[in-house]
């Protein structure tokens, strides 16, 4: 009985934390973001995503506009964005999607840092 308690305890306990984790960093995200929910900066990106895969592929012109626009307001969401868990479940390589912003030759913080990746 007590090792049954005990297992719920630690199941409840490993939950708790998880999801505290998960709110964390969506909290932190967010506010680099302003006050734009780091869901809504990367739905706005949703137009970059073929170029977010392919070093090759040309950004539409609508997505030079969203990422130019969020460079101009918060560009540290840019950076919180391409880290993001949604980032990766997306299917976008950081590598590449950093890329975007010369390639749509938008103003940028070039040699910046983000994460691992510079800015070009």
């Amino acid at each position: 009985m007590v090792n049954s308690s005990m297992k719920t305890c630690f199941v409840a306990l490993f939950v708790f934390l998880l999801v505290s984790e998960t709110l964390i960093e969506e909290t932190d995200a967010a506010g680099v973001c302003g006050r734009t929910p780091i869901r809504s900066a990367a739905a706005s990106l949703t137009p970059c995503l073929g170029a977010a895969r392919n070093a090759r592929a040309k950004p539409p012109p609508i997505c030079c506009s969203k990422l130019g626009a969020l460079i101009r307001t918060a560009p540290r969401c840019l950076c919180a964005v391409l880290l993001s868990p949604l980032a990766k479940q997306a299917g976008i390589r950081p590598a590449i999607a950093i890329s975007i912003p010369k390639r749509c030759n938008l103003r940028r913080p070039v040699g910046k840092k983000c994460g691992r990746y510079t800015i070009p």
